[in-house]
């Protein structure tokens, strides 16, 4: 609920200026937002359900490269999304910070349109 009302919020800040009507740009934000937030639950589900070696990149790349293509507001979900899990990541789990780093590096690949199979390890199933 309380990332639903700051996506709101927010998508109506960022274009309060717009050409646009602010309710039609705000709204477009947060349906993007929305949809990149199920691009990201998606690529995890997947992530999980292959539970392939050395996998784990290539599902933070897709995942933050469907979310960034949806537009400005997916992006911006995907950022949020990918960037609390690392931080929850190097303070609970203990992967220290060149998994972390490794990780931002697929995320920010994908958010910037790279194409996620660089992290395709041989041997995942098509289906992927």
């Amino acid at each position: 609920m309380r990332l639903c009302v700051c996506l709101t919020l927010l998508s109506f800040m960022l274009c309060a200026s717009a050409a646009e009507p602010l309710l039609v740009r705000g709204g477009r934000f947060a349906w993007d937002a929305a949809g990149g937030a199920w691009d990201m639950l998606k690529a995890y589900w997947d992530m999980r359900e292959a539970n392939y070696k050395d996998a784990d990149k290539y599902f933070h790349a897709r995942g933050n490269y469907d979310a960034a293509q949806r537009g400005p507001g997916g992006a911006w979900a995907a950022k949020v999304i990918s960037d609390a899990r690392e931080k929850w990541q190097s303070d609970v789990s203990g992967r220290g910070a060149e998994d972390t780093r490794a990780d931002q590096e697929a995320n920010e690949w994908g958010r910037n349109g790279g194409d996620p199979n660089r992290y395709r390890p041989a041997g995942l199933p098509s289906k992927y």
